[in-house]
């Protein structure tokens, strides 16, 4: 490409989302590192003395810098991104503040490559999902509460008085996480025994259930219509999904704690709102499904339909799974098993990355005004991350379930249950390399579709 072409193709960029892209480059490249962490991690189950015995290489280093590095290095990161893509345009009008954005993506970026280090040097709170140390703790705190001011003020300023439903879900992410966050990283360092695991858990369970659901079905509100080229099949009933979502999530978590030392009455009350989350679910997939209807030949060749059609079903899948266990006669086999770590790389991978990935291969050439570098890369990816995804749950659901079983019988020893988890746990490693591929597949074309090198094309209305 001349330089005259090259400085033409930039001139029609616009004024460009240099925060959105900003959020959108440092996720898939945390996407990348930690997936890889994530196979060595797999690995040991299956060689355990790889590595050696360096303390930074062993699994309790490895483990949660790949957990921690998925949820926050990749998919929050992601989320935020798209978020400040989408917000905009459902508003109509720019960004609040883009010199805060980028503030708020250099003290987020800080925290998270410091927590590579703090991980691996073994100094952490020794909390699941809250292994970050206090100093990293507040400045991701800081970091929320600028994104926060931003996007709120965005959302005061906005153009359009008519609210779509994906800024309800990230107005609620956005108050949510904060309390969810603030409760799991701090208010637990006050309490202990029971009462801190009780904490710990309503943090881990709502990590899920009020910062990633929220925020993912925001953008999958936002995104299959637009893909599908078709209205919302009901506004009403995605307002019904967020207000369940509101008022029965928060009480989910103690389903984690059955048949342990908590309050019978407390145990009950998460059974029942577990399983209550199938009519947020309903509301959720009747809508997706329903706008894509009358379209699903545009499934087949469009990858970006394909991954948000394919995060539904496992999003479907997912809130069956979830009121399932929380049932006490369920919980009392999978509780605790890998059958729990299938289930939720089903959510964190199936659904929310599957719907983060399907917003950046929308957007990304938007912003760069460019046609995505590559349809059949974008393919691709889909099958890899797809294929590998069912093979990494479905041994993990099976093994898991028959781990439970045995730990449930006294006649089999422990050691027994581990030599039999070893065919599951190498399935386990050998779908993680597959859906690694996938993801080096899609870092690849969102990086050349950013690089340039072909034809500029038109940009996407800022208004929704």
């Amino acid at each position: 490409m001349t330089s005259e072409v090259k400085r033409a193709a930039v001139s029609e960029r616009g004024p460009g989302e240099p925060t959105a892209m900003g959020f959108i480059i440092s996720s898939i490249v945390f996407f990348v590192i930690t997936a890889l962490v994530g196979i060595l991690a797999a690995l040991k189950f299956v060689w355990p003395e790889y590595l050696g015995s360096m303390s930074f290489l062993t699994f309790g280093r490895m483990r949660p810098l790949h957990v921690n590095g998925i949820l926050f290095g990749w998919l929050l990161a992601a989320d935020m991104g798209l978020v400040y893509y989408v917000v905009p345009r459902l508003c109509g009008n720019r960004l609040w503040s883009e010199k805060l954005g980028l503030i708020t993506l250099g003290l987020f970026d800080a925290v998270v490559l410091a927590a590579v280090f703090t991980t691996l040097g073994g100094w952490t709170q020794g909390l699941e999902y809250a292994e970050l140390p206090l100093p990293l703790d507040l400045g991701v705190t800081v970091a929320w509460v600028l994104f926060g001011v931003n996007i709120f003020a965005t959302i005061a300023t906005r153009k359009h008085q008519q609210m779509y439903v994906s800024l309800w879900y990230i107005m609620g992410a956005i108050v949510w996480t904060a309390f969810v966050y603030i409760t799991g990283n701090f208010a637990t360092e006050l309490f202990s025994g029971v009462n801190q695991a009780n904490l710990n858990w309503f943090y881990v369970h709502n990590a899920v259930g009020l910062i990633f659901t929220p925020i993912g079905l925001a953008l999958a509100y936002y995104f299959i219509p637009k893909a599908a080229q078709a209205p919302l099949y009901s506004h009403r009933l995605s307002m019904a999904g967020f207000w369940t979502i509101a008022f029965i999530y928060v009480w989910t978590g103690a389903h984690h704690m059955l048949h342990g030392p908590i309050s019978q009455w407390l145990q009950t009350v998460a059974i029942l709102c577990s399983v209550m989350l199938i009519i947020p679910v309903w509301t959720v997939i009747t809508n997706f499904y329903g706008t894509v209807k009358g379209r699903w030949n545009r499934v087949n060749s469009d990858p970006i339909l394909k991954y948000l059609i394919a995060g539904t079903t496992f999003y479907l899948l997912t809130c069956f799974q979830g009121p399932m266990h929380s049932l006490r006669t369920v919980n009392a086999i999978v509780s605790k098993t890998d059958w729990i770590v299938g289930h939720a790389h089903m959510a964190v991978l199936g659904a929310f990355s599957f719907f983060a990935i399907a917003g950046m291969l929308f957007a990304v050439p938007l912003m760069v005004r460019r046609p995505l570098y590559s349809a059949k890369l974008a393919q691709q990816s889909f099958w890899l991350m797809f294929t590998g995804g069912l093979i990494y749950f479905v041994s993990l659901w099976i093994g898991g379930f028959i781990q439970g079983l045995q730990w449930n019988n006294p006649t089999i020893p422990f050691i027994d249950t581990v030599i039999a988890m070893r065919p599951y746990w190498i399935a386990r490693a050998f779908s993680g390399v597959i859906i690694f591929a996938g993801v080096v597949l899609f870092f690849y074309n969102i990086i050349q579709t950013i690089k340039g090198g072909v034809k500029p094309v038109a940009a996407e209305p800022r208004t929704a």
